[in-house]
């Protein structure tokens, strides 16, 4: 059974027999909730490659220590590739980060474009990206990744253009592109940046921005796939053509 994992704001410094402090809502929930006890052994992570293991020392309300037994380091994984989702309606951005999170994406750019369904503005945009980091946070920590994917801030089409400049691989999944994704030829390190578009497809205006700044129309198959459902595919796809998977 995998242990329980708990995310810290640092690991800078920890060896073997440090005692780390857990506290604030992480540690509520899983002294309040989870019922955590002393002697259960646990992981912390602080979410940017270091991971520990260790055994409960002592519980509190909003606080637990873990003595450490076992510190494991991890390399930031190659090639980092970013996912731009165009906000969808309802539930289903936060599935897509959910997913994203678990298949391995290194960042999500939440994307205002033209035919979203959704609107982020004033308190709804605050409370909407507050949403998807936290789903980040908990994929994270569910699917045991030492490091944590970013939540960017709300992107306009003109920011996706200087994304998509900076990127060894930029591709738009569209399901008029005549190019399949299998025949994109994957870099083993650098940027890959991955565009989905909203329920509404693309706008051609957009197309045409994220193409001149050097992206690739691709399509996944014959199947049109849900906005929340494509980039998780897709990254999939990409990632088994690298040594992140191999």
């Amino acid at each position: 059974m995998s242990l329980p994992v708990h995310l810290v704001e640092s690991l800078a410094g920890v060896g073997v027999g440090s005692v780390v402090e857990v506290t604030g809502d992480e540690a509520h929930h899983a002294v309040a909730v989870r019922r955590l006890r002393e002697g259960e052994r646990v992981v912390l992570t602080d979410g940017v490659g270091t991971a520990v293991t260790g055994a409960v020392a002592s519980t509190a309300k909003r606080l637990f220590t873990v003595t450490v037994e076992d510190v494991e380091t991890s390399a930031r994984p190659e090639p980092a590739v970013t996912v731009v989702q165009a906000l969808p309606k309802g539930d289903r951005g936060e599935l897509a980060v959910e997913v994203l999170t678990e298949v391995g994406a290194d960042r999500v750019v939440p994307w205002a474009a033209a035919r979203s369904v959704a609107v982020w503005k004033g308190e709804r945009a605050a409370k909407s990206h507050a949403k998807w980091q936290a789903t980040a946070r908990e994929a994270a920590k569910q699917s045991r990744r030492s490091w944590h994917p970013t939540v960017t801030s709300l992107a306009t089409t003109a920011d996706l253009a200087a994304l998509v400049a900076e990127a060894d691989l930029a591709i738009v999944l569209h399901e008029d592109a005549t190019d399949p994704l299998s025949a994109v030829e994957v870099p083993a390190s650098g940027r890959i940046v991955v565009v989905v578009g909203p329920e509404g497809g693309i706008a051609p205006d957009e197309l045409a921005v994220l193409q001149d700044a050097g992206a690739r129309t691709v399509r996944l198959g014959a199947e049109v796939l849900r906005t929340s459902t494509a980039g998780v595919v897709a990254v999939a796809a990409l990632l088994a053509r690298t040594p992140r998977w191999a």
